[in-house]
């Protein structure tokens, strides 16, 4: 089941395993705090996971949620594999499919307006912008090489049913154009949590909930904390850890 550089590790929640490649891009703990925010989506809902990488938003959230069917977006081969395998290894193919194909040409698989919720982890950076890794796989996680924020929200619009929900996280700085494109896309933002690092820095995540077509209305819920001032990680994200 491994291949070339290729672990298993344990997330410690409810016995699940993901395949990671040592020399290519892991994930983080955006991918874990997103999981969690979006728990609470209504039963048996299926779901578009835009971006999946190596799988780990789907099989969290096939855990922690009632779902009944998630699809897994990534538009890399090889690591569509490594999340496929990941799903094998978890015996969860009758909860999660992997689907390698460029969320551009999404609708040569998939219907649109027939799904309940949309969750993604996309790129942060603009192309333009920040350090461009050497490795092909990690610019195309971390830049929009070969989409933009705009192409996810856009095409979220399409594969959503009237109401269905919307889960993404991102970097802070990025509000301004996250907000602006639901909009433009008629996806309203509902909700919006800020993650910081400590309490007294400035946030660097956004959680964000939106809804497609519904009225305008935005709570903002009270920050996540990752760390305490010495430096170990808060309960709450213990809990979101599954640690207590």
């Amino acid at each position: 089941m491994l291949l070339e550089n290729e672990r298993i590790d344990d997330l410690e929640y409810m016995g699940l395993k993901i395949i990671q490649n040592k020399k290519g891009f892991c994930f983080g703990i955006d991918s874990v705090l997103l999981s969690d925010y979006a728990k609470n989506i209504k039963n048996n809902s299926t779901i578009i996971d835009i971006g999946t990488g190596t799988g780990i938003i789907s099989l969290l959230l096939s855990k922690k949620a009632n779902i009944k069917k998630i699809y897994g977006i990534e538009i890399q081969k090889e690591v569509a594999n490594m999340a496929k395998r990941s799903v094998e290894l978890n015996n969860l193919e009758d909860k999660i499919e992997i689907i390698n194909e460029n969320i551009k040409e999404i609708f040569n698989v998939l219907d649109k307006n027939k799904y309940d919720v949309v969750v993604t982890n996309p790129p942060y950076m603009k192309l333009e912008t920040g350090m461009r890794s050497i490795d092909n796989k990690q610019l195309i996680s971390r830049h929009e090489v070969k989409c933009t924020l705009e192409d996810i929200i856009e095409k979220s619009k399409k594969l959503l049913k009237d109401k269905g929900e919307f889960y993404m996280v991102h970097r802070a700085e990025r509000l301004v154009d996250i907000m602006y494109l639901l909009r433009k896309h008629n996806i309203e933002p509902k909700n919006i949590r800020f993650v910081h690092s400590k309490i007294n820095e400035k946030p660097n995540l956004i959680l964000l909930r939106g809804v497609n077509n519904a009225k305008e209305f935005l709570k903002i819920d009270k920050p996540l904390i990752i760390y305490k001032e010495d430096g170990n990680y808060t309960d709450e994200i213990l809990k979101i850890y599954n640690k207590i």
